[in-house]
């Protein structure tokens, strides 16, 4: 599977990311809204998504998605050609 950057952690970008990490990839969620990567990180979604709060808390703990305020940790994917 892929490493993947998802930028924004709105309804789109989140529901984006936590089905990226469910389906095997390595993805680092980024937004700059500290807050927000708080509770993210904690497994509490910021939206109302049925089933998403489970979800989140399966692929957190399978260490498949993470969240960072940093984009320049976000950002630092390996090549898929590597």
């Amino acid at each position: 599977m892929s490493t993947v950057a998802v930028i924004g952690m709105g309804y789109v970008g989140l529901t984006t990311a936590a089905c990226l990490a469910d389906i095997g990839h390595d993805v680092t969620g980024v937004d700059t809204d500290s807050e927000k990567i708080a509770r993210l990180e904690g497994g509490t979604p910021t939206i109302f998504a049925p089933g998403l709060a489970e979800l989140l808390q399966r692929v957190i703990a399978a260490k498949r998605l993470r969240f960072t305020t940093d984009y320049s940790e976000g950002l630092k994917l390996t090549p898929c050609w590597s």
